[in-house]
């Protein structure tokens, strides 16, 4: 999580000196940011399924070795595409690692530790939130090669420790099988549905290429549903959402990640952009948000242990949604500590959310399926980041000219004047509206949860194991 969590603050804030580096297009840099995540999405399930079936210690160690490797590479790149291949591959390292983390958390602590456990790991995300746009600044400064290059050591280090502490607690999954159709349809329809809301913003939506994608999507996207409908051994699960807890988990954890993913992004441009700070300025300017999550999460761990997770998980999107809309007040020239006071309430109520969320997710689920929930987990809020970033991309582009464009992206726009910045910041407030008001209505998505389950009695939706496990206590709802 330490690990994850810096590597996408370190990158962030070097993406402006990627664009002068490489000498690239801005849909080009900003696709070295989804195809990452577009890999780790698509691919979380399938990494969830073989984690069940082969065990999860192999899984977790074999992707830290990937990530290396690839981050070793991405250092290396020489141009655009390059990079994005680099970055594909990280990509996959990762949903490795997203797609068991829950899970061995899970696995390791009983019940009425688990949401404490959660709250702890959000708060060593929160951490590497806090490092990675610091150190993305310093290394930077020396090179951009060194963003990735600083992943190496520590992924390789990662792995060693997994494979000398970890165990396989987790009982291996009966079912047999792999949807490939079923993961290659998701693929092409998402990797459509996000280039062509990202290219949209940039080239218009009148693009012959940004109507094929978003027609590719239109098909592909629903039909995936149906495909996996059908399969014996579905790349998600479907049924998993009979469960009422976990479905109304699972959909708030899609609007988190569409509500709150692209903040990082919007900022760095903001301040290095907008406000002509450096890369290092930026990454301190960008801590309360981190510092707000460090503080909340375990905070909020330990009331959902007592608690219960639903009316935690509600506030904190409220408060989400609350420093959200209070960000379209910043201007060009607004004092630091306005946008300071609103990062640190959004990653309060991010904490808030997380922890609670998660522990609820990961605890209604029987022992041998909590790899495909986790992976489920992961989809789910990983697509939220994905069409945000997208989304806010075509906000914020939309109706400014190139040259203006290009400096804010470059970090090159000191000089020029507020007229010229307006239509940025008009831009970027009409984002926040959006992504506030996506973060209200994950309050009431959150409501619509259970407040608990009876001992004794199954739960809608989940198998005759769950229900079993449920009765005897070893089941946290």
């Amino acid at each position: 999580m330490l690990l994850a969590a810096t590597n996408s603050g370190t990158l962030i804030i070097a993406l402006p000196d990627l664009e002068r580096s490489l000498h690239t297009s801005l849909l080009a840099l900003v696709w070295v940011i989804l195809a990452y995540l577009i890999a780790a999405t698509v691919l979380v399930l399938m990494a969830g399924r073989l984690s069940d079936l082969f065990g999860r210690k192999r899984a977790y160690v074999g992707g830290f070795v990937v990530f290396a490797l690839a981050s070793l590479g991405a250092g290396f790149s020489g141009d655009a595409t390059v990079l994005i291949l680099w970055r594909i591959l990280q990509g996959i390292g990762s949903a490795f690692l997203f797609a068991n983390a829950a899970a061995l958390v899970t696995d390791a602590f009983p019940k009425e530790e688990l949401g404490l456990a959660m709250g702890a790991n959000t708060m060593v995300a929160a951490v590497g939130l806090v490092l990675g746009p610091v150190l993305g600044g310093a290394l930077v400064a020396i090179s951009w090669h060194w963003v990735f290059w600083f992943n190496v050591p520590f992924a390789l280090a990662g792995a060693a420790w997994g494979a000398l502490i970890l165990r396989e607690l987790g009982k291996p999954d009966s079912v047999r099988g792999y949807d490939v159709l079923g993961t290659s349809t998701f693929v092409v329809g998402l990797t459509g549905l996000v280039y062509g809301v990202s290219r949209g913003g940039i080239s218009g939506w009148n693009d012959s290429l940004v109507i094929g994608a978003l027609a590719v999507a239109a098909v592909l996207l629903p039909l995936w549903v149906v495909i996996e409908r059908r399969s014996p051994a579905p790349m998600l699960d479907l049924g998993l959402f009979r469960n009422r807890l976990f479905a109304a988990a699972s959909a708030a954890s899609f609007i988190n990640g569409l509500a709150r993913f692209a903040l990082l992004f919007l900022f760095v441009f903001y301040y290095q952009g907008a406000q002509g700070a450096t890369p290092i300025q930026a990454g301190i300017k960008l801590i309360p948000l981190a510092l707000g999550m460090l503080i909340a999460s375990p905070i909020a761990g330990i009331y959902a242990d007592r608690h219960g997770s639903r009316a935690l998980a509600a506030l904190g999107m409220l408060v989400t949604a609350a420093g959200l809309a209070a960000m379209t007040t910043l201007e060009v020239h607004s004092a630091y500590w306005q946008s300071g006071l609103w990062l640190f309430v959004v990653g309060v109520g991010s904490g808030m959310f997380n922890s609670p969320n998660t522990a609820a997710m990961m605890g209604t689920v029987p022992a041998y399926r909590r790899g495909i929930a986790a992976g489920a987990r992961t989809l789910l809020q990983n697509t939220g980041a994905v069409l945000s970033i997208a989304f806010v991309l075509a906000i914020v582009t939309a109706a400014i000219p190139k040259r203006t464009l290009f400096a804010i992206f470059s970090g090159l726009a000191k000089g020029l004047s507020a007229q010229k910045l307006a239509p940025f910041i008009a831009n970027m407030h009409t984002a926040l509206w959006v992504l506030a008001a996506t973060s209200f209505v994950g309050m009431f998505v959150c409501l619509m949860r259970p407040r608990h389950v009876q001992p004794g009695v199954e739960a809608p939706g989940l198998p005759s194991e769950a229900a079993e496990e449920l009765a005897n206590g070893r089941v946290t709802v």
